[in-house]
């Protein structure tokens, strides 16, 4: 007999079977997943809007056929005449499932948005912009003279600017001539220098004195997130941060998976390439409507980003990053405009700046963070964690600086957890479990009070409790384990060994209940042992990186942890250490940097000798290939126990005793039962 069709929702990660005819709402209903609607599936409202996928996805074992949802109807025909539908877009009230199928739930069809939790850390930052404007008194044409208007700006900066020599390009040109006649032969330009050596290129201009602004942009384009930073190109000042969600996600949660689906899907990299550019239009249309700007006056761009989005923001098919040697296209710093970018919200001759890679799976994202932080001038040995979906890792001193990227996937995120979701308001993004009665209290994200303190449940009665999202199982996790309620291997115990009825019987294993809203409608929020080993299998490849570098630097311990990117800032450091994401040092010797590779997209924005440090500095750093190093897989098997299995953790142990618990000696009534029916 065979099987209902299969529905993937992304990016949740959510999935189960339906019978064919199922309405894609009605799916996503059942699953629990955050799919918007409030006209009771009629077509009228749009809320409920999806966006299908199609071809090979092997990170979810779907292969998506055409005809796995119905045709489109009357019904979205008349909406799409009347408002209109993005183009790939469907409405999930009146799709119907027909097969196997995996569908992206984009942002704004979220009842709970997430939080892009990438604001701006503040940074002094000494200003020296690539773009400057100058503002001139141009000599009139003459009939004994003749020049042409170019020719006479030219002049103008050289004698009043003492700048010898201009540049431009075409589209500026055009639009010259009346700007210089609208503003009486005096105007103000825009020049943009490549380089302090470079001849400076004339990209906008404006008639009279033009006192509205330049502005530029820092975009860190990660694997989930992309987040942007509108600066003051005159003082540096951030004047909006905004983010979205990364829709390459519909693709394969981790880097690895949307290489794949390149690799099975002809045009696959085309496809992923024009989300993200579309993704970043709309970024660049919010953030100016947001900050109360017009869109033109925003002429510069750095992007930082892994090798995986390097490549397919540039319009590169990734497929060699996917097997050994990892070789990237190019690894230097690339200057290139809006035009040859394909980016169309920015000006045509807005200029655009990538920072270097350091290697085939150490980006220009963890440049910038090196940018940011300065390992080369740490006098202690520092060790720098970018966390995300693929964590970069960077150990250092003045001595050297190395590098590696360890694939610690989405289980931090929150993805391929039983309750997980993203960051969003009424996620448990905090969590506590007392040692002697078991019992939980949280904090969910949109809410400063904790479950056990008056009005609580009145503040959250909007969001409800929702899931929990990558901070909050981490710290589940570790306060598992710090109340015994989890033993070394990662095993849970069940009721009768750890006297609490919160651990419940699933299938042949346990789940640690949290919450508990389903006799009114709401979700059961569990840590189950799938959940376990989905963190143990993250933080182990987190912490085998991290101790690679350490070998390779010749050590055992470092002098000092630095948690970087949007998620490492939510961290606690003591759950991390508990957990053994991270080596043991002194819990005051773990700080965290923020948006570290913003930071570093924003100083190179301002400061055009800090493009020439950095391409300097990748130059320097030595990468060392996880992939193919056999010390990895050792490390990452014996970080697979709780906070490890046999790298001592004196710092932890002193300010924190975890109880020796074993769930599986084989004595204890679950563990009993499992060995007679493996023997």
């Amino acid at each position: 007999m065979s099987q209902d069709p299969l529905v993937v929702f992304t990016p949740s990660g959510k999935r189960g079977r339906f019978p064919v005819g199922t309405p894609v709402l009605t799916a996503a209903r059942q699953l629990g997943v955050d799919l918007d609607s409030v006209c009771g599936g009629r077509g009228i409202c749009s809320k409920c809007q999806i966006t299908p996928g199609h071809g090979a996805f092997p990170k979810h074992g779907v292969t998506v056929a055409e005809g796995a949802l119905s045709q489109w109807n009357a019904v979205e025909e008349r909406y799409d005449q009347k408002r209109g539908l993005k183009s790939g877009r469907r409405l999930g009230c009146q799709a119907r499932v027909q097969g196997d199928i995996v569908i992206d739930v984009p942002p704004e069809s979220q009842v709970h948005r997430q939080v892009v939790r990438k604001a701006a850390s503040a940074r002094a930052i000494a200003m020296d912009p690539a773009t400057r404007l100058y503002y001139l008194d141009v000599q009139e044409p003459d009939m004994h003279e003749p020049t042409g208007d170019l020719e006479r700006v030219a002049r103008a900066l050289r004698s009043q600017w003492d700048i010898p020599e201009i540049s431009t390009e075409f589209s500026t040109l055009a639009r010259l001539q009346p700007i210089l006649r609208k503003g009486g032969w005096k105007i103000t330009v825009a020049l943009h220098k490549s380089d302090h050596d470079a001849t400076p290129k004339l990209i906008a201009a404006w008639p009279g004195l033009h006192e509205d602004g330049l502005y530029g942009l820092a975009i860190d384009l990660g694997s989930t997130t992309v987040a942007a930073h509108l600066t003051d190109l005159d003082t540096g000042a951030v004047i909006a941060s905004s983010g979205i969600m990364n829709p390459q996600i519909r693709f394969g949660e981790d880097l690895m998976s949307r290489v794949s689906y390149a690799m099975m899907n002809a045009g696959g990299d085309r496809e992923m390439t024009a989300a993200v550019r579309e993704a970043i239009d709309a970024l660049v249309t919010e953030i100016a409507r947001e900050a109360g700007i017009d869109p033109s006056l925003i002429l510069e761009t750095v992007f930082v980003c892994n090798p995986v989005m390097h490549h397919l923001l540039l319009g590169i098919d990734p497929v060699e990053l996917g097997q050994a040697p990892f070789a990237l296209a190019t690894s230097s710093a690339l200057n290139l405009n809006a035009v040859e970018l394909g980016l169309a919200t920015l000006p045509a001759s807005a200029q655009i700046y990538i920072l270097p890679c350091i290697a085939g799976h150490v980006g220009a994202d963890a440049a910038a963070v090196a940018l940011s932080e300065q390992p080369g001038q740490s006098q202690e040995l520092a060790l720098i964690v970018d966390v995300g979906t693929n964590a970069e890792i960077l150990l250092g001193n003045t001595s050297r600086v190395l590098a590696c990227s360890s694939p610690t996937g989405p289980a931090f995120e929150g993805a391929q957890i039983s309750s997980g979701q993203r960051a969003a308001p009424g996620a448990i993004e905090a969590i506590r479990i007392d040692p002697v009665t078991r019992e939980p209290r949280f904090r969910v994200i949109g809410c400063d009070l904790w479950s056990d303190e008056d009005g609580f449940w009145q503040a959250t009665a909007t969001t409800g409790i929702t899931g929990i999202c990558g901070s909050g199982i981490i710290e589940a996790v570790a306060e598992l384990r710090i109340a015994g309620l989890l033993d070394p291997s990662g095993l849970i115990g069940s009721a009768a060994q750890t006297g609490t009825d919160r651990c419940q019987p699933e299938g042949r294993t346990n789940a640690y209940l949290i919450h508990d809203a389903s006799a009114e409608g709401g979700p059961r929020i569990t840590v189950t042992q799938g959940d376990i080993r989905a963190i143990q299998l993250a933080k182990s490849a987190l912490y085998a990186g991290a101790r690679l570098l350490m070998d390779e630097m010749g050590v055992d311990k470092v002098d000092r942890v630095v948690l970087a990117g949007a998620f490492g800032a939510h961290i606690s450091a003591l759950h991390a250490m508990v957990l053994g994401m991270i080596p043991d040092v002194p819990l005051d010797k773990v700080s965290s940097a923020g948006n570290a590779a913003g930071t570093g997209a924003r100083i190179a924005l301002c400061n055009l000798a800090a493009r020439r440090e950095i391409e300097r500095m990748v130059g320097e750093i030595t990468k060392v290939e996880t992939a193919i190093e056999p010390r990895f897989q050792e490390h990452f098997v014996a970080a697979n126990a709780i906070p490890h299995a046999t790298d001592p953790f004196p710092e932890l142990s002193s300010i924190v005793t975890l109880p020796s618990v074993s769930f599986n000696t084989g004595g204890g009534e679950d563990g009993g039962r499992r060995r007679r029916r493996r023997g």
